[in-house]
């Protein structure tokens, strides 16, 4: 099938898919179209996001249904609300000239009646996430007796999110005549078990590599240390003052956390979790796609189904935990054979991770050097020349005011007009970047084992010789509180990265740590009323003496009930407590007082 005209689907459909630009089919569309116009054999299709999977099964579908009959025929499983919406608005457009035809989405996250209503109408097509199906079912408001086909859409994904239960509870209402087509873009273990246990005699169908990420992008590594993370993606954007796409997170905090930087620095940015109601997500998601934002903030299980055209970026500020997981976020770029980058933040312990996914996706990352702000002040003023060069002039209106602009500016020659107009608008990037350190981590060669050692002395001797001052501060391991997220605070309050910081205890409600006696004062005037996971943050000056102990104060953490535990054992092996500093062989502990 080299053209949708080549097949046997109806004229309606045809003439609706070409009101919509559609002429030639996608790989996967021109070999499952045929088959499912032709046959009721299983389908096994393997293809990677945005290949117009949902018009090579919602398609067929539409011209298998029996308009007279008012019931489901036709299931398609998804495994977020978000694809939920966007399948069923696709298949109702497809379906734009079939008089009676209807597709009704049920999900979770949105009204139960509006829904019911729906299903009361009489529904052809039935889009569902698994949870909400399950629910419909059970209450049997929706009936799956007379189910012919049903579609596992981004089976692997559903997997992945826990929905294998569901999944399992649904298949087992439906026919076991009925035709089952699995849509996946990697091909996991478990995707295989479902494949075995579910489906009759499955044809295999592949129009990419399983589990490879796709040709037309570019994967770029920086390595940094982990508090240097925030400002990577800064200067990413900066480097790409066009930049359309999407930064991953692992957590809702961190996300949200994450985005409210950006937008508190004046970025173009929002975030999406599972925190915001449909309405936020919708809002937040038509300001995506009309390109009011530039970036999007958004953890894996948020940004399930999310159909955005033209992504230039994916950034993985963390990386995920499983390869198949770095495939589908690349695989948001890159699309229809555009090219696309994807980025991965990391550190040194991280390096087994990219190994994994360089194995298993069969890519390769480059790795790079984090921008200097040389480079990006560099790129920055040419883009403000060039969209200056583009600005449409309006002589007619300018010209009345042309007169007084020249009489003010007659003391100024060629060049220096250029100099006060770049600085006028360009003094922000200048005054930022004007000491930008390299945050760039060295690669850890065997040669550089000797003076990486020497540094490490330096630095030891360095602390050693270093005046500190005792601050306590009141967050810790219950805010999510870590001795990185804690050097990152201290840096943000002093607006640099070269503070020397001794040690740090993370306690469960409070923290204690050391910083060098010159910084004191800015640190508290600047971290002092800061928020901090939703908490103002209270710095204040604890006791003169340094940090040498755990304390027992008021933390109710339970290893601090029961004892020393395993920080006693800790110190009598000379081994890391969890502050990270290394503790010699003591005997007993001396107590702290929080602060009055």
């Amino acid at each position: 099938m080299k053209r949708f005209t080549d097949s046997d689907l109806s004229p309606e459909i045809l003439k609706a898919i070409a009101e919509l630009g559609f002429e030639k089919p996608t790989p996967i569309q021109a070999k499952t179209i045929p088959h499912l116009l032709s046959s009721n054999q299983d389908i096994i299709a393997t293809a990677q996001t945005g290949t117009g999977k949902t018009a090579a099964f919602g398609l067929p579908s539409i011209h298998l249904t029996e308009i007279k009959n008012k019931y489901p025929q036709t299931l398609v499983l998804c495994p977020t609300r978000e694809l939920c919406v966007q399948i069923s608005k696709d298949i109702a457009s497809y379906a734009k000239f079939i008089d009676g035809l209807n597709v009704v989405p049920i999900y979770g996250g949105a009204g139960v009646d509006q829904q019911l209503r729906a299903l009361r109408k009489g529904a052809h097509i039935v889009v569902g996430t698994p949870g909400r199906t399950k629910d419909m079912v059970r209450r049997k408001k929706l009936t799956l007796a007379n189910i012919e086909r049903v579609i596992l859409d981004e089976a692997d994904e559903m997997l992945t999110m826990g929905f294998k239960e569901d999944m399992e509870d649904i298949l087992a209402q439906t026919p076991k005549d009925k035709q089952t087509l699995l849509f996946s873009a990697t091909m996991s273990k478990k995707i295989i078990a479902i494949t075995q246990q579910y489906m009759n005699n499955p044809i295999e169908m592949s129009v990419a590599k399983v589990n490879m990420g796709a040709d037309n992008l570019k994967h770029l590594l920086y390595m940094v240390q982990a508090k240097d993370r925030y400002e990577v993606l800064k200067r990413i954007a900066d480097m790409n003052p066009n930049i359309y796409g999407i930064t991953f997170c692992r957590t809702r905090r961190e996300t949200k956390d994450i985005a409210n930087k950006l937008m508190h620095d004046g970025y173009n940015a929002d975030a999406i979790h599972g925190d915001l109601s449909q309405a936020q997500r919708d809002e937040v998601m038509g300001r995506f796609r009309k390109r009011q934002l530039q970036m999007l903030v958004a953890t894996d299980v948020a940004a399930r189904g999310l159909d955005v055209n033209d992504l230039t970026h994916v950034i993985n500020y963390n990386l995920p935990d499983e390869s198949e997981i770095y495939v589908h976020r690349s695989g948001r770029t890159g699309r229809a054979g555009k090219s696309g980058i994807s980025i991965a933040i990391t550190h040194t312990r991280e390096m087994y991770k990219i190994k994994d996914i360089e194995k298993k996706a069969r890519i390769k990352f480059s790795r790079e050097l984090v921008p200097s702000g040389k480079d990006i002040c560099q790129k920055q003023l040419l883009s403000l020349i060039d969209k200056i060069k583009k600005v449409e002039v309006d002589n007619y209106q300018i010209e009345q005011f042309l007169p007084e602009i020249y009489e003010k500016l007659e003391s100024l020659d060629r060049e220096n007009l250029i100099k006060h107009f770049v600085s006028a608008e360009f003094n922000r990037f200048l005054a930022y970047y004007k000491n930008a350190r390299d945050i760039n981590v060295k690669s850890n060669m065997p040669k550089e084992r000797g003076s990486k050692n020497k540094r490490e002395r330096q630095s030891r001797g360095e602390r050693r010789r270093t005046p500190f001052s005792s601050f306590y501060i009141n967050v810790g391991s219950k805010n999510n509180l870590n001795p990185n997220r804690l050097m990152g605070l201290i840096n943000e309050g002093l607006r640099s990265g070269d503070a020397v910081i001794g040690k740090i205890e993370i306690m469960k409600k409070f923290s204690f740590f050391e910083l060098e006696e010159s910084k004191k004062s800015l640190l508290i005037k600047n971290l002092n009323g800061m928020d901090f996971e939703g908490v103002p943050l209270s710095v204040e000056l604890a006791s003169e003496k340094p940090i040498t102990s755990r304390t027992n104060s008021n933390d109710d953490d339970s290893s601090r009930k029961r004892g020393r535990g395993n920080r006693g054992r800790d110190r009598k092996r000379g081994q890391k407590n969890p502050s990270g500093n290394w503790r010699g062989k003591k005997s007993g502990s001396k107590k702290r007082k929080k602060p009055e």
